[in-house]
């Protein structure tokens, strides 16, 4: 392997700093995306039982002091009991949509790489085509040994430009998926909490 990243010439450095670049952003995803969804889980247990057994102080304390964003939407929505139904839905629609774009940051810099690894390789073929061009020309001969490393290069900048873009696209695709699951489950306890505030201003 490492041979063969030496044997791809000059472009294989570009790949690989965008490969590393990639992967930096992959392990903040998962690491970020993997501790809202236990948080969000333990979240929802907790709140439920506090609202009930506590009331909406207790509830409100619980949101503060737990990170993440369900809990922030949380808090946004029983922040405003006692004003309506409707500015509670208003507070929690805007706390959601900002939330979700929170969710997908940096997501853009993995469509960033899947797009320029494979474009460097391209390029790197391109240059290991003309390098074996101009091997022939430069000895007025066509022998399978003056182009074989130019075709070599070629080839092999190609294949690690579409393997990082392949790795790269791969965990967007599960974090894509991640955060979709996420914002569902925003979205079903958001209904959630708009019923669980009407009961509790019926019973006031």
């Amino acid at each position: 392997m490492v041979m063969w990243f030496y044997n791809g010439g000059p472009f294989m450095w570009p790949i690989l700093v965008v490969f590393i670049f990639g992967l930096v952003f992959v392990v903040e995803r998962a690491i970020s995306l993997f501790r809202t969804t236990v948080q969000t889980s333990s979240f929802l247990k907790r709140i439920e039982v506090t609202l009930k057994e506590q009331g909406v102080d207790a509830a409100l304390e619980v949101c503060r002091n737990t990170p993440g964003s369900v809990p922030i939407i949380y808090l946004a929505g029983l922040s405003r009991v006692g004003r309506g139904t409707i500015a509670v839905e208003k507070a929690i629609e805007s706390a959601g949509s900002i939330e979700m774009s929170f969710l997908e940051n940096n997501m853009i810099w993995l469509s960033t790489v899947v797009s320029i690894a494979p474009m460097l390789g391209f390029t790197g073929t391109v240059f290991g085509m003309v390098k074996a061009f101009d091997s022939i020309a430069a000895a007025n001969d066509i022998q399978p040994a003056l182009v074989a490393v130019g075709i070599s290069m070629a080839l092999l900048t190609t294949l690690f430009g579409l393997v990082v873009a392949m790795i790269i696209q791969f965990s967007q695709n599960v974090f894509t998926f991640m955060i979709d699951k996420l914002i569902v489950k925003m979205e079903e306890s958001s209904i959630n909490l708009i019923d669980t505030i009407e009961s509790l201003e019926k019973k006031q």
